[in-house]
């Protein structure tokens, strides 16, 4: 068993311990006495347990392995057997929305949830779909896109209301993930890693000066999904965003506010704000009571039909295109440093080896008094001087004076 600095197992362990004994959350949050968000939590690797209640969890956690036979026999205390007949009479499990395609943190252990249509909720209860863990990344990439990729598109859908721009959310974000993969493959929630970025872009305000956005998609043919639609596109983006990871998705409230990076009371107004203007737009919700606005809503949101097919594409489509991406890159790179090196080297082979200053340019100066000086001889002049000074005694005119 993998131990952290403070005595508990890992984040992954403590989530496969628990399930190995068939323990819920609610009944690991009250043994430790606290709520199953925080277990959860705990199990995600967002928070870490301190103090007593870290002391707690950790006997608690040491303590399942002896209550794992028990649990196998007779099943998880506060349970009923699996092998007993249900009770007719009794009220069925809430089943997963639509929009949820994988459980948070089901991925760095390869089990995730199959998504729960119309048709599973009229049967019963939710059922797990057991995934087996596969070692070759592009395997593992193409069950986590084939899991999720078809919910995301579905959810960028209605953050935009765009089917082009929804797909090419998913898409983009997958190619990052691709790309990121070990660190995608070793986060406790890839599902919501990938999310986060299909939210990021999907919301990104510069797709509005995109051309291809200048119209609106055709709208929804049933009139109340289109009156629904209208009235989350008219949300603002992070109350549209907070209102679909909460209703749509089926995040808790601290799990909403991680995942948007907001306080747990500002989240919490978020959505009392977003279920308000959904109440004022939308008829349907306008009688429904506060307490039950989500559950409703939650509903509707699974229920709504797109006008056209929101399919992605196929998963090695997506792998194709990042490693091709990659790759012009790749030479886009190595080409320009090589047009750098040959630029350098050109320049220091015909640089100069030596430096010459540059002469300085003549300028005029005012103000300097004229020459009164001798004045410059003249041709002539210069001429009779230099006959005088090469032939000073020469000439009958010439007296040349004695000393007496």
């Amino acid at each position: 068993m993998t131990r952290n600095v403070e005595g508990l197992p890992a984040p992954n362990e403590r989530r496969r311990l628990r399930e190995a004994a068939e323990l819920t959350l609610d009944e690991v949050a009250t043994a430790v006495d606290v709520t199953a968000a925080t277990v959860r939590s705990w199990e995600s690797g967002r928070t870490t347990p301190r103090g007593r209640k870290r002391d707690a969890y950790a006997r608690f956690l040491a303590g399942i392995p002896e209550l794992a036979p028990a649990a196998d026999a007779t099943g998880p205390p506060g349970r009923a057997d699996p092998a007993a007949p249900a009770d007719p009479a009794a009220p069925a499990a809430p089943a997963e929305p639509v929009l949820a395609a994988v459980a948070p943190g089901a991925g760095a252990e390869g089990v995730a949830e199959a998504p729960v249509g119309p048709a599973d909720t009229a049967a019963g209860p939710a059922t797990r779909t057991e995934v087996r863990l596969v070692v070759d990344p592009a395997e593992a990439f193409d069950t986590l896109y084939d899991l999720a990729a078809p919910a995301l598109a579905r959810q960028a859908y209605l953050l935009t209301g765009r089917r082009a721009l929804a797909l090419e959310a998913v898409d983009r974000a997958f190619t990052r993930a691709w790309d990121q993969w070990p660190e995608v493959a070793t986060d406790p929630d890839p599902v919501g890693w990938v999310r986060t970025i299909v939210y990021e872009y999907a919301l990104s305000p510069w797709h509005r000066f995109r051309r291809s956005h200048r119209r609106p998609d055709r709208p929804p043919a049933d009139p109340a999904d289109r009156i629904l639609l209208d009235a989350l596109l008219a949300l603002p983006r992070f109350h549209r965003r907070t209102v679909l990871l909460y209703d749509g998705v089926g995040l808790d409230l601290p799990d909403t506010a991680a995942e948007t990076e907001a306080t747990t009371p500002a989240t919490g107004n978020r959505i009392l704000n977003a279920h308000a203007d959904l109440a004022a737009r939308v008829p349907e919700l306008a009688d429904v009571p506060v307490e039950k606005q989500s559950a409703a809503l939650r509903e509707r949101l699974a229920a709504l039909r797109p006008p056209f097919s929101l399919d992605p594409r196929p998963a090695a489509a997506v792998r194709g295109g990042g490693e091709r991406r990659t790759r012009q890159w790749t030479r886009a790179t190595l080409g320009l440093t090589a047009v750098i090196t040959v630029a350098t080297a050109y320049t220091a082979a015909t640089a100069p080896t030596q430096y010459d200053p540059p002469l300085a340019p003549g300028e005029s100066v005012s103000g300097v008094p004229p020459l009164s000086g001798p004045q410059q001889l003249t041709e002539r002049s210069r001429q009779l001087h230099d006959k005088l000074r090469a032939d000073p005694e020469a000439g009958p005119a010439r007296i040349a004076p004695r000393l007496d």
